[in-house]
């Protein structure tokens, strides 16, 4: 797990480019080469989900998020041979996408970022595309 979370902590920074980064975030090229080192004195030093979500607010694509995203599946495999399990996603995921809609439609009245926006859209499909794929397996289950 942590070569994963460093391959795309490096991903993310690669993504906006070195430059960015630093303004973005705020910290210099050596801390943020430290944050996805894989020397063992780096081992433990991950980056700040502050600067994070700043980074992936100026990306391409949520590289952090959605590495932890799949870790959290990964890990969660056994709960899926358990029904409640299954449904227990299902709502969770249901309840993230409400919230992330609601919190939407309050952000448009006060005129949101384009990055903002970008996210949010970006957070929104990553959450369907779950939904989706939960959906398409219980039905295949119920068959």
């Amino acid at each position: 797990m942590n070569g994963y979370l460093k391959k795309h902590t490096e991903a993310l920074v690669k993504d906006v480019g070195i430059e960015v980064a630093c303004r973005v975030s705020g910290k210099s090229k050596a801390t943020l080469g430290r944050y996805y080192s894989e020397a063992p004195e780096h081992a433990e030093r991950y980056m700040p989900v502050d600067t994070v979500a700043a980074l992936e607010a100026v990306a391409s694509h949520p590289h952090v998020t959605a590495a932890l995203s799949e870790i959290r599946a990964i890990k969660q495999n056994d709960e899926l041979a358990n029904p409640d399990g299954l449904c227990a996603i299902m709502i969770g995921l249901s309840e993230q996408y409400a919230a992330l809609m609601a919190e939407f439609g309050r952000s448009v009245e006060t005129n949101m970022s384009e990055n903002d926006t970008r996210r949010m859209l970006r957070e929104a499909m990553a959450l369907q595309k779950n939904i989706l794929a939960l959906k398409v397996y219980l039905e295949g289950c119920a068959d």
